[in-house]
């Protein structure tokens, strides 16, 4: 089954290829622009790649098996949404909030969670090689079964993030951590 255009889902009534164009006026300060406000909208299995989502509100929002790609997306509000199997490679979420939501699974190779807010975030086996977590927030956190090959974990306080299962060998830790033997 193929992914869905932008342009073929609605949200409250309006296109999402029109909610994007919009956003992306808001974001270079254009008249007739404005916010993205996608709160609780069913984007599953939706082609995303290289959007502009900037500052968007994406509170339970359904991102399940969408391809984000390349997206730009600092600042977002992603707090309790679904990004099960969610093909995030590569996108910029520096900044942004993600308490609570669903990774599990999702390719996140490449991604910038750079002061992010994952805490309760669910990233149980999902795919975090040369992911960026540092000064983020992982408190409540699972990253069972996550592969964090060479992820940067510096400056990131992993004492109340449950990291059992991960081989973090060749990740970079914050100093003085231990982390416990793969299981």
């Amino acid at each position: 089954m193929g992914l869905r255009k932008p342009n073929s889902i609605e949200h409250r009534g309006r296109r999402v290829s029109d909610i994007l164009a919009q956003h992306e006026r808001f974001f270079r300060g254009r008249e007739g622009g404005a916010r993205a406000d996608l709160e609780g909208a069913d984007l599953s299995r939706a082609d995303l790649s290289g959007v502009n989502l900037s500052g968007a509100i994406l509170r339970g929002a359904n991102f399940e098996g969408s391809d984000l790609r390349g997206a730009r997306l600092p600042g977002a509000d992603f707090s309790g949404a679904r990004l099960r199997r969610a093909d995030l490679r590569n996108t910029d979420m520096t900044e942004s909030i993600l308490a609570g939501a669903d990774l599990s699974e999702a390719q996140a190779s490449g991604v910038e969670f750079f002061r992010c807010d994952l805490s309760n975030a669910n990233f149980q086996r999902a795919l975090l090689r040369n992911a960026n977590f540092r000064n983020a927030t992982v408190h409540g956190a699972k990253f069972t079964g996550a592969d964090m090959g060479v992820a940067i974990l510096r400056e990131t306080d992993l004492s109340q993030a449950d990291l059992s299962g991960v081989d973090l060998s060749t990740a970079l830790l914050p100093r003085g951590y231990s982390p416990q033997p793969a299981r």
